[in-house]
């Protein structure tokens, strides 16, 4: 399974997604294969969208590692508890709760067996997916630290904030589908 047939099949009114998956993915010269690729990956199940994770999940596989794949899924799953916790942290006018620990388990942080650097990269995206600034902040910080430039990183915030858009375009076109075969 390609992604392409779900971007073409996009309507008219989301043009602007299709050419900008184009130009970002389709065309990608700011980042490695592994650090779009699983940026894909990790954006596409913040979405939530059955068919673009499904879709994403299936070319990942041929462009990642079977490790950086199942890294890109964890880097997903993990952030979205942390985003959670961590933007109520941001949220809360209460300063106690950031001294609390977290007491959630992270293990995946150190074990995902990827590039380092990678699945930072891919954190802050899900983390700039889900809102979360704390999260972002530390994520961008890390990544910063171990020689990744100002410009990667917007490629890669660009890249999650079209394949978010994607999924909710997605959503709508098989409502409307639902719709009409109600009407």
């Amino acid at each position: 399974m390609s992604l392409d047939p779900i971007i073409d099949s996009l309507p008219e009114y989301a043009k602007d997604l299709k050419l900008n998956y184009s130009s970002l993915v389709r065309n990608n010269s700011e980042l490695t294969e592994q650090q779009l690729w699983g940026t894909v990956v990790a954006t596409a199940m913040a979405t939530r969208n059955a068919s673009l994770t499904a879709a994403a999940f299936a070319e990942g596989a041929s462009h990642l590692t079977p490790t950086a794949l199942e890294a890109a899924k964890a880097a997903a799953a993990i952030m979205g508890m942390n985003n959670i916790y961590y933007r109520f942290h941001h949220l809360s006018s209460n300063e106690k709760y950031a001294t609390l620990p977290a007491r959630l388990r992270m293990n995946v942080l150190r074990t995902h067996g990827s590039d380092p650097v990678d699945f930072e990269l891919w954190s802050l995206a899900v983390s700039a997916v889900n809102g979360c600034g704390k999260c972002v902040d530390a994520h961008e910080k890390v990544v910063r630290e171990k020689g990744i430039t100002e410009e990667q990183i917007a490629a890669v915030v660009r890249v999650a904030a079209v394949i978010h858009a994607i999924g909710p375009v997605l959503d709508a076109v098989s409502a409307s589908v639902e719709v009409s075969a109600l009407v």
